[in-house]
């Protein structure tokens, strides 16, 4: 399982807490709801801690995100595509691809953690 406090990977579902705006609360995703994740390097988007810019991607509230790297962008077969910046990436995508649910787009693998 993974859990950085803001992306819970359990065996069922994708947890991704402080979500909807303004109240915070979580989505949940299922396991099976999710078509595919895509990595995308962190540029312009890290300066955005809630919300959208243009109306397709969704962060969630993430005060940490301006000091990260990477963000997975959650295709979930619908317009809005809920974007999240994982503490650990490397470990997201492993613990995603154990439950049939590969990372794409060459994403740099970092450590696994048991």
């Amino acid at each position: 399982m993974y859990d950085d406090g803001l992306v819970t990977c359990t065996d069922a579902e994708l947890i991704i807490n402080r979500y909807y705006f303004p109240f915070g609360w979580a989505k949940r995703i299922p396991l099976s709801g999710i078509r595919g994740v895509s990595w995308r390097p962190l540029s312009h988007g890290s300066l955005r801690i809630w919300g959208s810019g243009d109306f397709v991607h969704w962060f969630n509230l993430d005060a940490r995100r301006p000091g990260k790297k990477a963000a997975f962008v959650i295709d979930l077969g619908r317009r809005i595509l809920p974007v999240v910046t994982p503490d650990e990436p490397g470990w997201l995508a492993v613990e995603l691809a154990a439950h049939g649910i590969a990372v794409s787009r060459d994403f740099p693998q970092g450590p696994a953690r048991a």
